[in-house]
């Protein structure tokens, strides 16, 4: 799931994206707008650039769990961005990268099971053992995935995580992982689509850019301002 805002407003699931915003979520979108119009779009294609420059991720290594993101379903079924995100993990998993997958993600849009349990189910399919297979069904976005999965990761004392998403969306959870202090080493998802270098694939490329300039244009406003309340939901 991929649409953050920084101040995450507790609102139902089945809320809408602005909804799910509050008050200083919208605030710091507005202002990422002026910050990407004062800069004459500098700002906005540094931050494409960042989502070029790490769309190959992290040397393997070895880690306690494999984290895979959670991606919007279509009729309770994976969709192909979300299965090649779930093939990378089965890779890991098989070659001894960490000895448990946990899959991040609640009930979004339409669907009536959750992301992370229409994961651990494919996975199962997949050959991995029962035993292995933990989820988190909590969140509605990539920033909840990350927070949830960190107070998971303190309860079972887990120190680095492998996180696997599709290559254009890393630089973004990276970003996230790091301002919750996560320790997470990043591997991109295979044949994953839209095909490398397409018009959907630039598309895919400026968005996301803009979504991580939304980031950092959130966290620099709730420091300067010194809203704990903000703070308290990206750090």
């Amino acid at each position: 799931m991929e649409r953050d805002g920084i101040d995450i407003h507790e609102a139902p699931p089945q809320s809408t994206f602005w909804q799910k915003l509050g008050p200083g979520g919208m605030a710091s979108f507005l202002l990422t707008f002026l910050v990407g119009g004062l800069g004459f779009g500098v700002p906005w294609a540094l931050c494409v650039r960042r989502v070029l420059q790490r769309r190959g991720g992290d040397p393997e290594a070895g880690a306690d769990v494999i984290l895979v993101l959670g991606r919007r379903l279509e009729g309770d079924h994976p969709t192909a961005v979300f299965r090649a995100r779930l093939a990378e993990a089965v890779r890991l998993f098989h070659a001894g990268a960490a000895p448990r997958v946990i899959v991040a993600g609640g009930v979004t849009g339409r669907a009536t099971l959750s992301e992370a349990e229409a994961g651990r189910a494919w996975l199962g399919r997949a050959g991995l053992p029962a035993g292995a297979l933990l989820v988190e069904d909590r969140s509605q976005h990539t920033l909840e995935n990350l927070f949830y999965v960190r107070e998971e990761a303190r309860r079972q004392g887990w120190g680095r995580l492998i996180l696997v998403s599709d290559p254009l969306h890393l630089a973004r959870a990276a970003a996230l992982a790091q301002g919750l202090d996560m320790a997470v080493a990043c591997r991109p998802a295979q044949d994953c689509p839209p095909p490398s270098g397409s018009p959907a694939w630039w598309a895919r490329a400026a968005a996301e850019g803009f979504l991580l300039l939304w980031y950092r244009t959130g966290m620099a406003y709730s420091r300067l301002i010194r809203s704990r309340r903000q703070l308290a939901r990206v750090t």
